[in-house]
């Protein structure tokens, strides 16, 4: 299977080189293996140091640079190698995308080139994750549904239990079709791509991966979650945002907007507007709780009902749009959302 390495760097090109590092590795039991590290319009000096550290001889028989001038997301930037990839004269089966502040284990790449090789119903492979401690962090996922937004405001045990809702996130290390696996280590099958169409591009950050992965789940399409691929992740390089607890700090505007364009583009507008009141709901049940000295401490991050409220809880007029890119546009086009800011 022919494979090409995708690394979107914002503002951690010391990062992004150390993960090209440990991809090198992989390029012996992976001969077609090559990589394409954008620049997300990071604006400090990040292109010029991945210029000249990708213009050596460690890097460039294999490893082409993008600098992108603007900074348009996650999946936009994402987007713009997946399309140079499959639109080149060797096209890849399979677009590996990794977070610069992931570092693969030996094997863990050619795990997953394994499990798409073997599972040809499945569009995704995803990696566990771990801390650089080497605890596992949340890697496979079950789709946010209303119910789900409805217990993760109340964080009450005992509604957990009685509604019988399995959780969002997926327990154990057991390799397994999921919903939707993390985009921090995911190999991402081109004939799937074809088919369905890239990343949302209304997406900033947040949530991007999520969508894609309904769609291919709605296609006929299943994600694996590959256990035995091992990636140690710093995790919030970027962002700020660590993993594991988004109780630990506020989260950033686009996040609340990507999880509202999410239900409003999977389920429909409606259920944009209804997952938000689901959470207020069972935000006021924890309220109670905690009132009463029974809720969960830090069980949700700083001013989340605010900064709920203030993103708006019904969809705008771009969530109700799709902005689904192709394998085959146009690159470097800017993301509608983007278009009166250039």
């Amino acid at each position: 299977m022919r494979v090409t390495a995708i690394l979107v760097n914002y503002r951690t090109p010391d990062l992004t080189v150390g993960c090209l590092r440990a991809l090198a590795g992989e390029r012996a039991a992976l001969p077609g293996l090559d990589a394409i590290v954008v620049d997300g319009g990071s604006g400090d000096d990040s292109a010029e140091r991945l210029a000249a550290a990708l213009s050596t001889p460690e890097f460039a028989d294999w490893v082409r640079f993008v600098p992108l001038a603007f900074n348009g997301g996650f999946g936009w930037a994402n987007n713009q190698a997946i399309r140079r990839a499959l639109s080149g004269a060797e096209p890849p089966d399979a677009v590996y995308l990794v977070n610069p502040d992931a570092e693969p284990e030996p094997g863990a790449l050619v795990r997953l080139v394994e499990t798409l090789t073997t599972h040809p119903e499945a569009a995704s492979a995803g990696s566990l994750l771990l801390s650089p401690e080497g605890e596992a962090l949340g890697s496979a996922f079950r789709f946010p549904t209303l119910a789900r937004e409805f217990l993760r405001g109340a964080n009450t045990p005992a509604l957990e239990r009685l509604m019988r809702v399995p959780p969002v996130m997926v327990a154990g290390q057991v390799p397994q079709a999921t919903d939707w696996v993390t985009g921090a280590s995911v190999l991402l099958r081109a004939e799937a791509l074809r088919q369905v169409g890239l990343f949302d591009e209304g997406f900033f950050l947040y949530f991007e991966e999520v969508e894609l992965m309904h769609r291919l789940r709605r296609a006929g399409w299943t994600n694996r979650f590959v256990p035995a691929s091992r990636v140690r992740h710093v995790g919030g390089a970027s962002t700020g945002v660590t993993d594991g607890n988004s109780a630990q700090r506020r989260l950033p505007d686009y996040w609340f907007r990507s999880r509202r364009r999410f239900f409003a583009r999977a389920y429909g507008p409606g259920a944009a507007r209804l997952s938000a009141l689901a959470w207020i709901a069972g935000f006021g049940i924890w309220r109670l709780r905690e009132l009463a000295g029974l809720g969960r401490q830090s069980a949700h991050a700083p001013a989340e009902l605010a900064d709920l409220r203030r993103n708006g809880l019904a969809p705008v007029a771009l969530d109700r749009q799709a902005a689904i890119g192709r394998w085959d546009d146009p690159v470097d086009r800017l993301p509608a959302w983007a278009e009166d800011k250039a």
